[in-house]
């Protein structure tokens, strides 16, 4: 008996150790903001940016913005079910004055199986999380982008788009921009010459299309 109860051990140790060295997806992403915190922690009351990889690659969004005091917590390859994973750790300690979302995007591609319905109830928990935890700041949600490289997957972010825009229509201090209609050339399609090469990200050109639209919304 003896002899099983250490061969059972001897295997049991191994899955263990496996197990608590595997962490969620993007845990490196949520401990280097952590640690660059616990270094120069940026403040409260500040207007916060979180999302997917089109805010991780705003690496100069600050200067778009001048005036407003902005925290970009973007984190790339996200969906909304990472940031309401980590609403504790990247929303919450900040205290801000108003939240600027990006995501839904890497939702739809992550499955064919992720319906504009799908990606609307994760963000409808979203929503619900920040106003439970801060009541009366303002949200904004930028629609899901044309990305040239997703227009197979526009029927799903379209329909998402449109159920979250009615669902902030009926919320206060809730605003739904949509970037959808700029970022189409007049064939209908996604302009290029808006995107960097892999066709999902997008340029200085890009952004800039982003920055007329999210500024007039924005608090001082």
């Amino acid at each position: 008996m003896k002899t099983y109860k250490w061969i059972f051990i001897f295997f049991l140790l191994p899955a263990i150790g496996l197990a608590q060295l595997q962490h969620p997806p993007f845990w490196n992403d949520i401990q280097a903001f952590k640690k660059q915190d616990s270094i120069d922690f940026p403040g409260k009351g500040k207007i916060l940016f979180i999302g997917s990889s089109s805010f991780t690659k705003w690496k100069d969004v600050q200067e778009y913005f001048p005036g407003y005091p902005i925290i970009n917590r973007g984190f790339g390859g996200s969906t909304l079910t990472d940031l309401i994973r980590y609403e504790k750790e990247i929303i919450f300690p900040y205290r801000p004055k108003q939240v600027v979302i990006y995501c839904g995007e890497n939702d739809v591609a992550a499955s064919d199986t992720v319906t504009g319905r799908i990606v609307f109830k994760r963000f409808k928990k979203l929503f619900t999380d920040i106003r439970a935890k801060f009541p009366h700041i303002p949200v904004i949600f930028i629609s899901l982008k044309p990305s040239p490289s997703r227009w197979s997957m526009k029927d799903r972010m379209l329909i998402a788009n449109q159920l979250i825009q009615k669902y902030l229509e009926q919320k206060k201090k809730a605003v739904f921009i949509s970037v959808w209609e700029n970022m189409l050339g007049k064939d209908g399609e996604p302009i290029p010459e808006i995107f960097l090469e892999d066709k999902l990200h997008m340029n200085a050109k890009g952004y800039a299309i982003w920055e007329k639209l999210i500024e007039p919304n924005l608090l001082k």
